[in-house]
């Protein structure tokens, strides 16, 4: 999402505003049990209405035709499918807090409609993009040690960023080659680590991790920033695009991108799709199941390329 563009710069909120957001992050987090990411981003979504009513329209007072022109308004600011139904979600749940807490008599959400997704397969890299990355790593730098525990380790494991700056020393398996990860909800599951990776971050651990001071409440963290704090899912963002540009690489890519070559490549390499919902840390398999249509892709041009059916042959000459 835009958030450079005007319409949501933020502005200072009323305080019985700021209460009611107050209250609902705590709805989120405390009775619905949402993740910090999803209830920071639902935060985001009702103040950035909130914002393009304005003073005039309290929220016990905001129609279904208020909440639809704000949606047409994310449309014409460019903002994509996923992103307005995203928002459309967090106001379903704003307004059914709402209506919990009596602060408005009627839903004007509920008959909200969310825009048409379509099915969307993301972008992966191949084997040899990834291995282009990694040596596009400059070893001389003092972070190119880290940047390359970090690429092996999102690529290795199939770690969501949120998964992968959280992930701790103490959940850290080498004999065992496994992790214990913290996903989403704080629910943990127990991932295969490579070697490599393995071998990446105990050279990152006793190098240049050894020299930094953490600070407080970032002793058992992997990762660490220049001054020993945690890094930040963008700081993460910055390194794959980085070394990305350095390979020569033109795709739209991203640090979940590397998860989702993970999954791909685990599928064409025979894996169960069941064993990679449980490494993904899936909750459905239905997510998992867009891997398919990836695989059918390859297994498309595959077939078109070789078998002998849609092989071109030379027509035969006419005597």
């Amino acid at each position: 999402m835009n958030t450079t563009h005007p319409f949501f710069r933020v502005t200072p909120m009323p305080t019985t505003t700021q209460q009611l957001l107050e209250r609902f992050d705590a709805y989120l987090t405390l009775e619905r049990g949402l993740s910090q990411n999803t209830a920071a981003g639902y935060h985001n979504d009702v103040r950035h209405l909130l914002e393009y009513l304005g003073d005039a329209t309290p929220v016990s007072q905001v129609t279904t035709l208020q909440l639809h022109n704000f949606v047409a308004t994310l449309h014409d600011m460019g903002i994509g499918p996923r992103s307005q139904a995203r928002v459309i979600s967090g106001l379903k749940t704003f307004f059914k807090f709402l209506m919990l807490e009596r602060e408005v008599e009627s839903n004007p959400a509920l008959l909200l409609p969310a825009p048409r997704l379509g099915q969307h397969l993301p972008e992966v890299l191949t084997i040899d993009e990834i291995d282009a990355m990694i040596a596009a790593i400059d070893m001389s730098k003092r972070e190119g040690q880290r940047n390359r525990a970090i690429i092996e380790t999102l690529y290795g494991c199939g770690l969501r960023v949120s998964e992968l700056v959280d992930l701790r020393l103490s959940l850290l398996y080498p004999d065992e080659e496994c992790v214990t990860v913290i996903g989403k909800g704080d629910k943990q599951r127990v991932v295969p680590i490579s070697r490599e990776a393995l071998d990446q971050i105990a050279l990152y651990v006793s190098g240049a991790r050894a020299l930094l001071t953490p600070k407080r409440g970032c002793d058992d963290l992997v990762f660490l920033n220049r001054s020993g704090g945690k890094l930040t899912r963008v700081m993460i963002f910055y390194i794959v695009k980085d070394l990305c540009e350095r390979a020569g690489i033109r795709k739209n890519i991203s640090p979940h991108t590397l998860r989702h070559s993970f999954a791909t490549h685990l599928l064409e390499g025979g894996a169960n799709l069941r064993a990679i919902q449980q490494m993904l840390g899936h909750e459905s398999i239905a997510t998992t199941q867009i891997y398919l249509h990836i695989d059918r892709t390859t297994l498309r041009d595959e077939i078109l390329a070789h078998h002998p059916r849609n092989r071109h042959q030379k027509s035969p000459e006419i005597s």
